[in-house]
């Protein structure tokens, strides 16, 4: 029996988010979960869902819990507020503790899967930046089963990822895509990507620095 589409109602009140139903009236058989970047709300990765218009498929913006500062706005998923000292930006890779369970307790496991009768494998994550590496965590950290998969856009695994997640390779498929110039995702990133998953593919576009890309088509993406 698939499973039904979660209601606001169904989470904490405490979590900010926004669901987008699937295009026709039946039951999403699949749920895809959308984290924004570090600085930013959840309100665009509502509109990208809305754009997705995946079928089948009801899309859950999540807004992460910690507020930057007052003169700089915006939401990020890391435990702590660091300035970068190399370049004078807010570090990415703060710690992902109380974000992997808000969205692996909270959400997944007690809304998605106890509530709603998801399986682990018909819910995917699709994080940008600082949300892409919040998804990895969440799924390096799910013991005993495998999400359906985890998209990161620009984002690696955190340092902060406890060593017992490294102990036995997570089967959840990863799909990283980075920059040919320029990223945030180095290549020894993504050889701890390697060490913590079974299955990782990594794909470049033609740009300087991350982002998202502006076209999903294949000659934006070099082989």
């Amino acid at each position: 029996m698939p499973g039904r589409l979660p209601k606001n109602s169904d989470f904490p009140a405490s979590i900010v988010l926004d669901i987008v139903p699937p295009p026709t009236s039946q039951p999403p058989t699949n749920i895809l979960i959308l984290l924004h970047g570090l600085g930013d709300t959840h309100a665009p990765f509502a509109k990208l869902g809305q754009q997705l218009n995946l079928p089948e498929t009801a899309c859950i913006a999540l807004q992460a819990p910690n507020g930057l500062l007052l003169d700089v706005g915006g939401y990020q998923w890391g435990d702590d507020l660091v300035m970068d000292q190399s370049n004078g930006e807010l570090d990415m890779d703060t710690g992902f503790k109380g974000a992997t369970r808000l969205i692996l307790d909270r959400v997944i496991r007690d809304v998605l899967m106890e509530k709603c009768g998801y399986k682990a494998r018909e819910i995917v994550i699709f994080g940008f930046a600082q949300g892409g590496m919040a998804g990895l965590q969440v799924a390096a950290e799910f013991e005993g089963s495998e999400l359906g998969g985890v998209v990161s856009i620009g984002g690696g695994l955190s340092h902060s990822l406890p060593l017992k997640a490294l102990e036995k390779k997570c089967k959840t498929p990863v799909l990283v895509c980075r920059a040919s110039r320029g990223s945030k995702v180095t290549d020894s990133a993504v050889s701890k990507l390697k060490d913590a998953f079974e299955y990782v593919e990594v794909k470049d576009w033609k740009r300087n620095g991350d982002g998202m890309m502006t076209n999903l088509l294949c000659d934006e993406v070099v082989e």
